[in-house]
């Protein structure tokens, strides 16, 4: 059986977060280990699933996409980053808190493109030295901590991203540069997975609105699985904008 569904960017950023509270890997870290959350966007929305607590998302955000000639009110970072260790919030940032991680411990940290085909994620890169992949990718990686990237499908993009980053290094280039991570990529195909056990299948996006970057998803699975998808998309359909 299949149905088809429809979500906003916003919803999709809230099934992300929810479905990734759900992962074996975050629910072990939350009672035996160390959950860090760095700021983004859907990170935001991370942060409230995990707390069970509403924040001000857009003051959770670094680096972010705005159209030309904004005016409205101005994302920023003026709350802390999310750092839990057997569940408990610590007082720290996440970039710090990987002196204190090892394997089975989660950090998460959003990004701006994706490529599912060659399964490659990559994050634009600002900062002089890199940022937050910069200041922690060495210490996750000798460290075995699991990185998630939760992003949405709407962040998909046809190049391959190894071939534009390494356009990107050329001297007389501009603007930021693409850091294609080693981290695991975690969409809406994976959040419905692991909530509803239906498979979720891109079909379509786009819309007007309000619904410019929605995506369609074509749902399988057997009868009680596509209820279950159902409800999950009915408690999340209506969620606001992120700037709204």
């Amino acid at each position: 059986m299949h149905t088809t569904i429809t979500l906003t960017v916003a919803e999709s950023k809230r099934l992300i977060a929810r479905g990734l509270a759900n992962t074996n890997h975050v629910k072990r870290a939350l009672t035996e280990g160390i959950v860090a959350v760095a700021p983004g966007s859907t990170d935001g929305y991370v942060v409230e699933e995990l707390t069970h607590e509403s924040i001000d998302k857009t003051q959770f955000v670094t680096g972010r996409t705005l159209p030309s000639g904004y005016n409205g009110r101005a994302p920023g970072k003026k709350l802390a980053d999310l750092v839990l260790k057997n569940g408990e919030r610590l007082d720290m940032a996440a970039t710090d808190a990987v002196a204190e991680m090892g394997a089975g411990d989660v950090f998460i940290k959003g990004a701006n493109a994706i490529n599912l085909t060659l399964d490659q994620v990559g994050v634009l890169i600002g900062h002089p030295t890199g940022g937050t992949l910069g200041a922690t990718l060495g210490t996750i990686t000798a460290r075995r901590i699991l990185l998630i990237h939760p992003v949405g499908i709407e962040k998909s993009v046809p190049a391959d991203l190894n071939e534009a980053a390494l356009l990107q290094k050329e001297k007389d280039g501009q603007g930021p540069t693409l850091w294609v991570s080693p981290g695991r990529i975690f969409t809406e195909i994976d959040a419905f997975a692991v909530v509803c056990d239906v498979q979720a299948i891109p079909i379509a996006a786009g819309g007007i609105g309000g619904a410019e970057g929605a995506c369609w998803f074509m749902l399988l699975g057997d009868r009680k699985a596509l209820e279950r998808a159902e409800a999950l998309v009915a408690g999340i359909q209506g969620e606001p904008p992120f700037l709204g």
